[in-house]
């Protein structure tokens, strides 16, 4: 049964268009043309991802304040989502964040609150044949507005268009999942001025189940283990992660130790949604980067996975780089004082094709972007895409978020 809650926050006001959002070009701020999303009240239940966080002895948040966080999603159930990470009402912490707050976007009134958790939801549904289950605090937010878009493969040449865009990503850089598991929630919104857009959710395969490629030696694909569920889907791109060979490399061997380079997780999505006959609707490649992830990888660990602020105590290392806000004193890879907790992270924007001229602009997937068909089917999900083909040149993006850190008061790995 749902719980009234606090009208102070903000995030339970209703609000419209969600996923289907319409056609508006950048900065348009007319109200969207499709239905809106259902408020609190009508939610028909909870998602699986409600309720999964609970608060460590660092946090000073409770889980009931926590879940007060939520929008309802296209499918009527109550979903988590953005929060920050301190509750604005009671001051209390929560422990982790998820990045840039959405109600800054220009997408917002359009896209609304995005539902962490959708695409899971229906993966079994759909037919899939296994569950894939992702943490809380791994979802992560980033957007900007007005951004000047380029032609092609790394050209100059400026376009007159002009987007706006935000995404997320399931992108947890704390535990073991990511050394196998290649199947992570993307919600994508792009509006753009010359009409091109499309507003994306699903699990998309980043890289090949059951292996990760060495951050330091893209050509390395490193067999790590079993991916669950072990029917997932190979994929284009790659989860270019941090390595002990990485770190040996870089940060303890010479005199200078050079953190961001070897602790860098570049996740390089190839995302497509596709028609029922394989026709490409929607093509999209950005890469989230974490630049302070709280592991690497190291075959010879425990479940392989080894912590980066143990490195600090190393005499190579001890109140160098990274490691200097620690002085003398050495932490638990958990602990608020860990100068490794993924609160610094970027996107690379890169390319936006859509190829939907002539055809509706809602349409329905399978969880992972397959089988598009005009009309729902049982576990499906919304899609939205412009009546637009932009196929003709390649819409690209700059780099969103270099400069920023979202770390905050009480933020602690796992994050």
């Amino acid at each position: 049964m749902l719980r009234p809650l606090p009208s102070l926050r903000r995030l339970l006001i209703p609000f419209t268009a969600a996923l289907t959002a319409g056609a508006l070009a950048c900065g348009d701020d007319r109200p969207s043309p499709v239905a809106p999303r259902l408020s609190l009240s009508e939610a028909t239940g909870h998602a699986r991802a409600f309720g999964l966080w609970t608060p460590t002895d660092q946090d000073t948040c409770t889980a009931e304040i926590h879940d007060q966080y939520v929008t309802v999603g296209p499918d009527g159930l109550v979903y988590p989502t953005w929060h920050p990470p301190e509750d604005p009402v009671t001051g209390c912490t929560f422990g982790h964040e998820h990045g840039r707050d959405p109600s800054g976007s220009d997408l917002y009134g359009q896209v609304g609150d995005i539902p962490f958790g959708y695409a899971n939801e229906y993966l079994e549904a759909s037919g899939f044949g296994a569950p894939r289950h992702e943490d809380h605090v791994g979802h992560k937010v980033e957007w900007e507005n007005d951004l000047t878009m380029h032609f092609g493969d790394g050209g100059d040449a400026v376009l007159a268009v002009t987007c706006d865009v935000l995404v997320k990503l399931h992108q947890g850089s704390h535990s073991p999942d990511a050394f196998t598991n290649n199947l992570h929630e993307v919600a994508y919104h792009i509006r753009c001025s010359d009409g091109t857009g499309f507003s994306a959710t699903l699990l998309t395969a980043i890289g090949n189940a059951g292996e990760l490629v060495n951050g330091c030696d893209r050509d390395e694909h490193i067999q790590a283990g079993t991916a669950t569920p072990v029917i997932s889907p190979d994929g284009g791109g790659k989860r270019a992660l941090p390595t002990a060979s990485c770190i040996q490399e870089r940060v303890l061997s010479g005199d200078s130790p050079r953190f961001d380079s070897a602790l860098r997780e570049s996740w390089e999505i190839s995302g497509r949604l596709r028609r029922a006959d394989g026709h490409t609707l929607v093509s999209f490649n950005p890469y989230f980067q974490v630049l302070d992830p709280s592991r690497y990888f190291d075959p010879a660990a425990e479940r392989s996975l080894a912590r980066p602020v143990d490195l600090c105590g190393l005499p190579a290392v001890a109140g160098r780089d990274r490691c200097a806000v620690l002085g003398d004193t050495l932490v638990a890879w958990d602990h608020v004082l860990s100068p490794f907790k993924g609160t610094r992270r970027f996107v690379d924007i890169n390319s936006n094709r859509v190829s939907n001229e002539g055809g509706p602009v809602l349409w329905y997937t399978d969880p992972l972007g397959r089988n598009g068909s005009p009309e729902p089917f049982p576990g499906a999900i919304r899609q939205w895409v412009a009546d637009r083909d932009n196929t003709a040149f390649d819409l690209r993006g700059p780099v969103i978020g270099r400069d920023r850190d979202y770390d905050a008061r009480g933020v602690h790995a796992p994050n």
